[in-house]
């Protein structure tokens, strides 16, 4: 299903179009100063989380950082980093040949219905625990059927580990990547969001949308194979409710790439 997304800005009840045509009466319209803005983005910097195996992980360097000759500030820099790591996408081509690159996912896909499981209170008993088909209908009957196209967050209770490595991933090992301990998705639960629900991505609030014990990734292979995007590393989820908020996760368009960093907001009603 492709959603036609259409927003205003409401100033003082008037609504602005700028110059656009009339908007429908079914249109969304959002009203700025009656919405709270969530960030769901780590920010990126020397710390942030790369998966254990990564060559590398987040550089900036200075080109300039003060006056000029002419006597104005003036600061620019230079930033290098691989694909996966701190808040970022994983494109379906990421697990499946031929997928959507991060060029190729609609724009409409990183706009939707946000949906915010939390298994907070199961995974802190169980550091692999991974979301079930039961955690999702039970989700359901507490919240409503989760919507075609719904963007579907999992609550781990993982965020607020960031950055401490050995807490967030389980081991601090450096280039290894065999003895990792977080929770994520199951593959059932992320079977039944895809052909039952129809869900347009899922995201999570720890490193990879399969746990950290998996070797042979199963929701990365489910996912990719649907084209069904994936977002890692979210912030905040604790600041969601379960349903209400629309969320936004616009990655770097990198032609042909298989991820890259995503700024991630959720908007709420105040």
């Amino acid at each position: 299903m492709r959603l036609r997304l259409l927003f205003a800005v409401t100033l003082g009840g008037i609504a602005l179009h700028c110059g656009l045509p009339p908007l429908p009466a079914s249109a969304q319209r959002i009203d700025l100063a009656s919405t709270r803005i969530v960030d769901l983005t780590h920010a990126f910097d020397k710390d942030t989380v790369y998966w254990p195996t990564s060559p590398s992980g987040f550089e900036l360097k200075t080109l300039h950082d003060g006056h000029t000759d002419h006597g104005h500030y003036y600061s620019a820099y230079l930033f290098c980093a691989p694909e996966h790591g701190g808040t970022h996408l994983d494109a379906p081509v990421h697990f499946a040949e031929g997928a959507w690159s991060a060029s190729d996912i609609p724009v409409e896909r990183f706009i939707g219905e946000g949906r915010v499981i939390d298994v907070s209170e199961k995974a802190m008993s169980n550091p692999d625990y991974i979301l079930t088909v039961e955690d999702v209908t039970d989700f359901e009957a507490a919240h409503g059927r989760i919507p075609s196209g719904a963007i579907v967050l999992l609550r781990t209770g993982w965020g607020p580990r960031w950055p401490d490595r050995l807490s967030y991933l389980g081991d601090d090992t450096p280039g290894d990547a065999s003895n990792l301990h977080f929770p994520s998705f199951g593959p059932e639960a992320v079977e039944f969001l895809i052909r039952e629900r129809r869900v347009g991505m899922i995201g999570v609030d720890t490193a990879s949308i399969d746990p950290g014990n998996s070797q042979n990734f199963p929701v990365h292979r489910l996912a990719a194979a649907h084209n069904v995007p994936g977002l890692e590393n979210l912030a905040n989820l604790d600041r969601l409710p379960p349903e209400g908020a629309t969320v936004i996760a616009l990655p770097m368009k990198i032609e042909g790439g298989s991820g890259g960093p995503v700024r991630a907001v959720a908007l709420l009603p105040k």
